[in-house]
């Protein structure tokens, strides 16, 4: 057994895990935090990203002990004060999803991208980007709209944090 102590979506966890138990296993499990789903047991497909530490993860490929003293934010802490993420909105404004299955990692992951690259994306850029989230519904133009508006509401917040 292992314990384990983090940060999940801004509010101190600790738990006595197996030590096999991935991160993935612990969110949805052990915090009934189910927005992080589980796609493919092979982490291929990207339904399971989260923020550790401020960088998206595959949270099926980490260990919930790897995460230990980290800062862990799902797509249920990405949202606040009772408003979504820009992101989120993007997705439901510009009709990003079909199931939603893959929603939450693609979520995740997009807020990563812009995060790292900043707001201004080309498609080119969002569909490289997105390597590794698959979409098993859509054609993804509406998933890249998405992101794209999305990169830009975020983009015009940051410029409010810089000032």
């Amino acid at each position: 057994m292992a314990k384990v102590e983090m940060t999940v979506n801004g509010r101190s966890v600790a738990a006595d895990v197996e030590d096999r138990t991935l991160l993935v296993e612990f969110l949805r499990e052990g915090r009934n935090l189910t927005g992080t789903h589980v796609g493919c047991d092979t982490s291929q497909c990207g339904a399971c990203v989260v923020h550790v530490d401020g960088k998206a993860v595959k949270s099926c490929t980490m260990l919930a002990a790897q995460a230990s003293g980290s800062e862990v934010t799902t797509i249920e802490g990405l949202a606040g004060n009772g408003a979504l993420h820009p992101m989120q909105e993007a997705f439901r404004d510009n009709h990003g999803l079909q199931c939603g299955f893959c929603t939450p990692g693609m979520i995740m992951s997009a807020v990563d991208m812009v995060n790292r690259l900043g707001p201004k994306l080309d498609e080119a850029t969002i569909r490289s980007e997105l390597e590794g989230n698959i979409c098993r519904c859509t054609g993804y133009h509406n998933i890249v709209k998405s992101i794209a508006a999305g990169a830009k509401t975020m983009g015009k917040g940051m410029k409010k944090a810089a000032e």
